[in-house]
């Protein structure tokens, strides 16, 4: 699948590719879990917890649907990307540019000084959207890991670092690259996570 971006007319479709993305980036930065926080009445969920915009921390507000609403939206928002791309482009290159948009709106919202959350529930919608059968697997591999774990950032992980390989059993060998630069990225934002899981002492699901 790679070698067909050397099919693509790059010099006449960059303006798409570059307006694909801008769609994508700006349907990733809306804050729901800043949006959610605040109308559950729990305030700026920034201040809260560990400062993130996502779902975990805005379960541990204890605004149990706000959570699910943030969960749910922040997925929407980059399984829209994609197939709103996808329908008007018909091309899957233009699909995967609005889903990346999307996923870094997400890191990096131009309305919260480009501090956003971690992606990884906009990575699920992505992936959802790309593959169904994909996107499945990664949702059982965060699953299944969170609930073993206890932990929600190890199931993150988990369904990141697997999603690639499960594209790429699949073969498709373009996403399973896509998908590997964004793993990538959430492992860069469960950095401290990651400390905190080899020191035992990241916090359970429910902890708040």
């Amino acid at each position: 699948m790679i070698e067909t971006l050397a099919l693509v007319p790059w010099r006449s479709a960059w303006p798409y590719l570059s307006a694909a993305f801008l769609f994508g980036y700006l349907l990733g930065s809306i804050p729901f879990g800043l949006i959610f926080a605040w109308i559950a009445g729990a305030g700026d969920v920034r201040k809260l917890g560990s400062g993130n915009i996502g779902a975990t921390n805005v379960f541990r507000t204890g605004k149990k649907w706000a959570a699910a609403a943030t969960l749910i939206c922040d997925a929407g928002k980059g399984a829209a990307a994609v197939i709103l791309a996808r329908d008007y482009f018909s091309i899957e290159l233009f699909s995967v540019i609005a889903g990346l948009g999307a996923f870094v709106g997400h890191l990096f919202p131009l309305w919260l000084g480009f501090k956003g959350g971690k992606g990884v529930a906009t990575f699920l919608g992505i992936v959802l959207a790309l593959s169904w059968q994909v996107g499945l697997l990664a949702l059982m591999s965060w699953l299944v890991t969170a609930r073993a774990s206890r932990t929600s950032s190890l199931g993150a992980l988990a369904a990141a670092a697997t999603t690639p390989v499960y594209f790429l059993l699949y073969g498709m060998t373009l996403l399973a690259a896509f998908t590997a630069i964004l793993a990538l990225c959430i492992f860069l934002t469960h950095r401290d996570n990651m400390v905190r899981l080899m020191r035992g002492d990241e916090p359970h699901i429910g902890t708040r």
